[in-house]
């Protein structure tokens, strides 16, 4: 998204306000479905005649499409303007949620997830780009806490749905979100400058993002890149193959299961919320790097087991551990490869984020058919410390003089105080 591109998305202080609070309900219904699908898996793959490790082929299509999306979405920016780009997202996201709700079989499933994570895409990649860029760091936290809002609820929906009819009727709330999303978003698009006609006049004169690349900031981006993918495959192997986990090898009912990964994405939710209630939040530096450490601490008893509460209690530690990284990872690539990189980076890093999360997830899923359950607690204790060595060695490439806009030349859509 060029440097200016959306200024004024928020016309009046009324119509910024109703914006944000779009935005951050948008984040709900992104995060739900990551939350569902972990959770109705074992009831879906007994419905779908599928093997346990099919979840990963689901993860696997999702982020054919999210990857794909997130690669253009300043592209898409450009000749949609944000509320018609996420008006569309809403759109796929429907479609794809009456695809689980009507499939009769795992084909259409895969059918349906590729175009979720297209929309997916679309929905991550364009906010937080444009938050990014606008330098809100608060409502970037808050974004993110707001997804884990979504995934919280995605769980107790889907065991609200089996315990009183099928996996299905989660899905069918879900279709209802998505439609409700894509129209509001179409109807925040008249007083939206970054509409293509608009747009071209506020990028005149605007440096191209092409320009201004050193080996240095190819470095870091291709770094944060990495960065991105090993953290988002652990939260988000962790997130999905809890229940699994909890049910097949912790023994819990499906309650307590259900109970369980609601607590793993409430502490996420919980933490991010928090960090952005400071006026002057944590620096985002601090948040990654305690962050990742805390998660190898809660990881490694995850592996060892000292007990089915305490395994538990340690999925929820952990995700409170990872709760502020992505939006602390974020908030630092304009910082460290400068605004105008940054447009094209952030939708990467959104891309690597989702092959990551469902990649790593996949192989996963391959380690548990091949070894058994047990597998999930080493698996994610070699992604933590991989996260914390990767952020180590981008930290290292990055330090020099920090390379952030001044105030006067943050752009986009959501640029204002907070």
């Amino acid at each position: 998204m060029a440097a200016g591109r959306g200024d004024g998305f928020y016309g009046r202080s009324m119509t910024r306000r109703s914006q944000d609070v779009l935005s951050l309900a948008s984040f709900v219904v992104l995060g739900v479905p990551d939350g569902m699908i972990g959770t109705a898996w074992p009831s879906m793959r007994q419905s779908l005649d599928a093997p346990i490790g099919d979840l990963g082929l689901i993860l696997l299509a999702a982020t054919a499409g999210a990857a794909v999306v997130s690669a253009f979405v300043g592209a898409l920016i450009h000749r949609l303007g944000v509320a018609a780009l996420l008006a569309v997202s809403g759109c796929c996201g429907a479609v794809a949620a009456a695809g689980f709700t009507l499939a009769p079989g795992l084909w259409l499933v895969i059918g349906a997830a590729i175009l979720g994570g297209a929309g997916a895409g679309m929905l991550d990649g364009g906010l937080n780009t444009a938050v990014s860029l606008a330098g809100r760091q608060r409502l970037l936290n808050l974004l993110h806490g707001f997804y884990g809002v979504g995934a919280a609820l995605g769980p107790l929906i889907v065991t609200a749905a089996i315990l009183t009819r099928s996996w299905r009727s989660a899905y069918a709330v879900l279709f209802a979100a998505d439609i409700a999303l894509a129209i509001l978003w179409l109807l925040h698009r008249r007083g939206d400058p970054s509409r293509p006609a608009r747009a071209a006049e506020a990028a005149a004169g605007q440096p191209d993002p092409a320009d201004g690349w050193s080996q240095r900031s190819i470095l870091l981006a291709a770094g944060g890149i990495a960065v991105f993918f090993i953290y988002t495959g652990l939260e988000v192997g962790a997130g999905q193959w809890e229940a699994s986990f909890s049910r097949g090898h912790l023994h819990l009912t499906t309650t307590e299961t259900g109970l369980a990964v609601f607590g793993y994405w409430s502490a996420l939710t919980a933490v991010r919320i928090g960090l952005a209630l400071p006026q002057h939040p944590p620096p985002p530096r601090s948040v990654v790097r305690w962050g990742s450490i805390l998660a190898v601490v809660a990881t490694a008893v995850i592996w060892v087991q000292p007990g089915a509460a305490a395994t538990v209690a340690s999925f929820a530690v952990l995700g409170g551990a990872l709760a502020g990284v992505f939006p602390a990872l974020v908030a630092l690539t304009p910082e460290r490869i400068g605004p105008q990189q940054a447009q094209r980076v952030i939708g990467w890093q959104i891309g690597a984020a989702a092959v990551g999360g469902a990649g790593i997830s996949a192989i996963i899923g391959w380690l548990i058919t091949a070894a058994g359950l047990a597998v999930l607690g080493p698996a994610i204790t070699v992604l933590a410390l991989l996260l914390v060595a990767a952020e180590l060695m981008l930290a290292w490439l990055a330090a020099g003089p920090p390379r952030q806009a001044p105030e006067g030349q943050r752009t986009g859509p959501f640029r204002s105080h907070g």
